[in-house]
């Protein structure tokens, strides 16, 4: 049964009242020494945990790891408001007039008739309205400075890409990719450390373009690379320590044997059902 909006006010005040208490006098030691910044890489963390909930398939994880994200942005009002800075009010506020303000088409008299003409809208709005990013190149205007490197490449080149500036398929990427592969082996060859940096750079990057002409989200893409990694390894340490063994003391045949047989495992199993990831308007902030 859904709780009513009575229900919902009534645990969000609880919860605003748990950060008050442990943030108040006789409360807890560590949450009362907590700065913005120390918030802000926990903030960080709590995002990313959200996000490979959102990959998963646990309603019951996505749940958790959505009360602690909003723990953090609550703590971080506190503190503010602690400062006299602004109150959680504020932000509600600050929130409801940005989307009323971004969504004139919803909640005032303008017309649009796809969703590229919204977030055309929305970008024009935070360029004339808000003076959003004015410092920045136009083109790149809204997009988060604190977004993953991945992310924030994969956006860049969407941005570029919709003023003309991009390969015309996916074929040129892949002749880019060989291009970028063959001069990071020369660099190699010729164990100049600051071309490999460059040109290793040069060959992500290109990678990550070839991801949006797929189309796949590269921080995606690698959250689940890194994830079949984990579980890889972790069938190798199994394996090794049923036999009294650990990777330390294994031979690299071992290891790789026992690798290829949890790649054959997977490769026999159907394919499940995944949950795609909920992905923001490009350049939404």
């Amino acid at each position: 049964m859904k709780p009513s909006s009575g229900q919902v006010e009534i645990k969000f005040r609880e919860l605003l009242e748990i950060i008050a208490r442990l943030r108040g006098p006789g409360g807890c030691p560590w949450d009362r020494s907590q700065k913005k910044e120390d918030v802000g890489a926990y903030l960080i963390e709590e995002a990313y945990e959200v996000l490979e909930a959102l990959d998963g398939t646990s309603p019951d994880e996505l749940k958790e790891e959505l009360g602690d994200l909003l723990f953090q942005i609550l703590f971080l009002a506190r503190l503010a408001e602690e400062a006299e800075e602004f109150d959680l009010g504020d932000v509600l506020k600050a929130a409801c007039e940005k989307m009323i303000r971004r969504h004139p088409h919803v909640f005032g008299d303008a017309t649009v008739e796809s969703a590229e003409e919204v977030r055309v809208n929305w970008e024009r709005i935070k360029r004339e309205l808000e003076n959003k990013d004015t410092k920045r190149p136009a083109i790149f205007a809204g997009i988060p400075r604190s977004l993953s490197t991945l992310a924030k490449a994969q956006r860049m080149t969407a941005r570029a890409s919709k003023v003309g500036f991009d390969w015309k398929d996916a074929t040129g990427v892949l002749k880019k990719m060989e291009e970028e592969l063959a001069e990071f082996k020369a660099a190699m060859a010729a164990g100049n450390r600051r071309r490999m940096k460059e040109e290793a750079g040069d060959l992500l990057f290109t990678a990550v373009n070839l991801c949006r002409f797929a189309p796949v989200d590269a921080e995606v893409a690698l959250r689940g690379s890194l994830r079949k990694f984990s579980r890889r390894f972790l069938h190798i340490e199994r394996e090794l320590a049923a036999r009294g063994k650990t990777p330390a003391d294994s031979s690299l045949g071992e290891m790789d044997g026992l690798w290829n047989q949890t790649k054959d495992r997977s490769r026999k199993k159907p394919p499940q059902r995944k949950r795609g990831s909920v992905r923001k308007m490009d350049g939404q902030s």
